[in-house]
């Protein structure tokens, strides 16, 4: 064997064995040591889809109406939802409205918060006719059921998965009926559609009738599920005025309040073997985030699924409005959920 191909072999062995070593620590970033289990990722691992914004109107005051298409729009049913990011990074997540047959295209309507977190004052601002955005495939915790009845409970911009709901239930023959509310009709949108149906829709302006008269509800037949979409209070009103019985479905804006007492506990950070104490009136993010600067997070308030990582040990109390049960098993959001006792293990 001459010089040249003892040289080829020696170098030809050499990026061979790189190569093995980077993908054994690829597997394990502690290698050595054994590998754990693969890390839930800081990031959704559902990918992002490249669209385009192809309409921007404002149906009401301070609403902004969305279409957005993409050839690689999966399909989507009323009640489904998507993850939006915006220009600065931020991830926001904002209800299907349009209609799930038309196919690769996606509208949402953004209701702008003067003193939100700043994701609609920015959506508002600087998503126009024609800009790029990317979009998460669409999932669904509030999907449509097979009944015969329905009643129908929105409030304000609480609309948006409600609409594409009524045309689905009037396709299906079913009854339904709807109760809107909204600061006022200018800032309500979606009327002029919804004034085809008739006595069915009762939109009810607080400047007007003031607070939505819920007594209707107390009449709803138990195998009538009441839809609901809206602030908090409305919908532990609506839960407070129907029977016992019957089924209401929700879909909120901001996590649902515990009423499990907030206890310190302790989160050790299994593959950097770091310890952490988390503070009564602290999240397990903002206490991650001083051992971990960089963990990613994006919407705070259990929604966008950012922050999911895996659990090693200990019980979860979990806050969140994202993880089924099965999820639940093994992983949590660190921006709303916390020990239910005085220890977590995570894979971080």
């Amino acid at each position: 064997m001459n010089r040249t191909v003892q040289a080829a072999a020696v170098a030809g062995a050499a990026y061979l064995a790189r190569r093995a070593l980077r993908a054994r620590i690829g597997r394990s970033p502690l290698w050595p040591l054994p590998a754990l289990a693969t890390p839930v990722s800081g990031y959704s691992p559902r990918r992002w889809i490249p669209a385009r914004i192809v309409s921007r109107t404002e149906p009401a005051e301070g609403v902004l109406l969305l279409r957005i298409e993409s050839p690689e729009f999966p399909e989507w049913v009323p009640g489904a939802h998507v993850d939006i990011r915006l220009p600065s990074g931020l991830i926001r997540q904002y209800s299907l409205c349009g209609d799930p047959a038309d196919a690769g295209a996606y509208t949402i309507g953004i209701r702008l918060i003067e003193d939100g977190r700043g994701g609609s004052r920015e959506a508002h601002a600087q998503l126009s006719e024609g800009a790029g955005l990317a979009v998460r495939p669409p999932r669904n915790r509030f999907a449509l059921e097979p009944a015969g009845r329905y009643v129908f409970v929105a409030g304000g911009i609480g609309i948006t998965p409600i609409l594409p709901m009524l045309r689905a239930a009037t396709a299906a023959g079913a009854d339904w009926t709807l109760l809107y509310g909204g600061r006022s009709r200018a800032s309500m949108p979606f009327l002029e559609a919804l004034s085809a149906y008739g006595s069915r829709v009762t939109v009810l302006p607080e400047d007007e009738s003031g607070l939505p008269d819920l007594a209707p509800l107390a009449a709803t037949d138990p195998a009538t599920p009441v839809y609901c979409c809206g602030p908090e209070p409305l919908v532990e009103a609506v839960r407070s005025a129907v029977p016992e019985g019957v089924r209401v479905v929700v879909e909120r804006f901001t996590p649902a309040t515990s009423t499990t007492r907030m206890q310190p506990f302790t989160a050790e950070l299994r593959r950097t073997g770091r310890t952490v104490e988390v503070g009564a009136t602290e999240t397990t993010l903002a206490a991650v985030r001083r051992a971990l600067p960089n963990t990613p997070y994006s919407c705070e308030q259990g929604f966008c699924g950012t922050c999911r990582h895996r659990v090693l040990a200990g019980e979860v109390d979990h806050r969140d409005e994202l993880l089924t049960e099965t999820e639940r098993e093994d992983a949590m959001l660190l921006c709303v959920s916390r020990a239910a006792g005085d220890r977590l293990v995570l894979d971080l």
